[in-house]
C-alpha cells in the first residue's frame, strides 16, 4: 500500500555561508493512512521545522515530500493553497477561535469557505462537535468557554472537513491535565473509528503515549521509532521515557 505522507531525504537550511545553519538533514519516513504518529526530539531538535514543511508553510532546502504521489512544494500557489484546504487539518497549541463568532460558526468557517450546502454542514458540525463533547457549547461564544473547550472547538474546526491529513503542534501544551486528557482521548477515538490520520508534534510523554508510533528526531536527524503494538498506555509511557533519555532528552523536553 502507497503511504499517506513520504519525506524523502530532507534538508533545511537557514541562511548563509558562514551564517548558515541546518535544521534537518536526511530526515525520510512514511505515514500511512489511519496511523496516529508522534514526532518527539530534545529542544531544538527540528520538530518545529519538520511540522512547517508538512504544513506547506515552508519549502526544504533539499529533498521532496510527496502526500498522495503528489510533490507538495512543486506546486504553484493557487493549487497549494487549494491542497492545503482539501486535504490538511490544523490543530495549534494557541486556538485561534475568532471571537465573533459562536462556537458553531468556528467550526463550520471551513465548510463555508468551500461552499458546502448549508444541509451538509449541519450535520457535519453535529457529528464532529459530539466526538469533542462540545455539542452543548455551539451557540456560545470563545470568551464564554474555557480552554480546553477553545481547544476541542479548534480541533472540531481542524477536522470537519474530514482532512486527509491532521497536524497538530503541541495541542496539549496550553492545557490543563484533564482538558488535556479529554482532547486526547478525542483525538483516539477519531483515529481508530473513523481511521483518521494524525501527525501530533509533542514534547509531552503523556501525549505521546496516546500515539501507535513514535518518530524520534535528534539534531535535525532521524534517530528512532518506536511501536506501541499491544502495549498498554502506561508501559508505552514508560518506552518513551527511556528512549527519550537515551537519546540525550532532558526532563524539562518532556514534562
Amino acid at each position: 500500500m502507497e503511504p499517506l505522507l513520504k519525506v524523502e531525504n530532507i534538508k533545511k537550511v537557514y541562511g548563509k555561508l558562514s551564517a548558515a545553519y541546518t535544521a534537518l538533514e536526511n530526515v525520510s519516513f512514511d505515514i500511512h493512512e489511519g496511523e496516529f504518529v508522534g514526532i518527539m526530539g530534545p529542544s531544538g531538535a527540528g520538530k518545529s521545522t519538520l511540522l512547517n514543511l508538512l504544513a506547506t508553510i515552508d519549502s526544504p532546502t533539499e529533498g521532496k515530500i510527496y502526500m498522495k504521489n503528489k510533490s507538495i512544494h512543486d506546486m504553484k500557489e493557487a493549487a497549494l493553497s487549494d491542497f492545503r484546504r482539501e486535504h490538511l487539518g490544523f490543530i495549534f497549541q494557541d486556538y485561534n477561535l475568532l471571537d465573533s463568532l459562536t462556537v458553531k460558526e468556528n467550526i463550520l468557517l471551513p465548510l463555508a469557505i468551500a461552499k458546502i450546502p448549508a444541509k451538509k454542514i449541519n450535520h457535519l458540525v453535529t457529528q464532529i462537535s459530539k466526538v469533542f463533547g462540545i455539542e452543548d457549547l455551539l451557540a456560545k461564544y470563545p470568551y464564554q468557554i474555557s480552554g480546553g473547550q477553545k481547544q476541542r472547538t479548534a480541533a472540531a474546526r481542524a477536522l470537519v472537513t474530514e482532512p486527509a491529513l491532521i497536524l497538530a503542534d503541541e495541542p496539549t501544551g496550553a492545557l490543563d491535565s484533564k482538558s488535556a486528557t479529554d482532547l486526547l482521548e478525542s483525538l483516539s477515538t477519531l483515529n481508530e473509528n473513523n481511521n483518521s490520520t494524525i501527525m501530533m508534534v509533542t514534547h509531552d510523554a503523556f501525549a505521546a503515549s496516546f500515539c501507535r508510533r513514535i518518530i524520534f528526531i535528534k539534531d535535525g536527524s532521524f534517530s528512532t521509532e518506536i511501536y506501541r503494538r499491544d502495549q498498554t498506555r502506561k508501559a508505552f509511557f514508560q518506552e518513551i521515557l527511556d528512549v527519550h533519555a537515551a537519546i540525550g532528552g532532558e526532563a524539562d523536553d518532556i514534562i
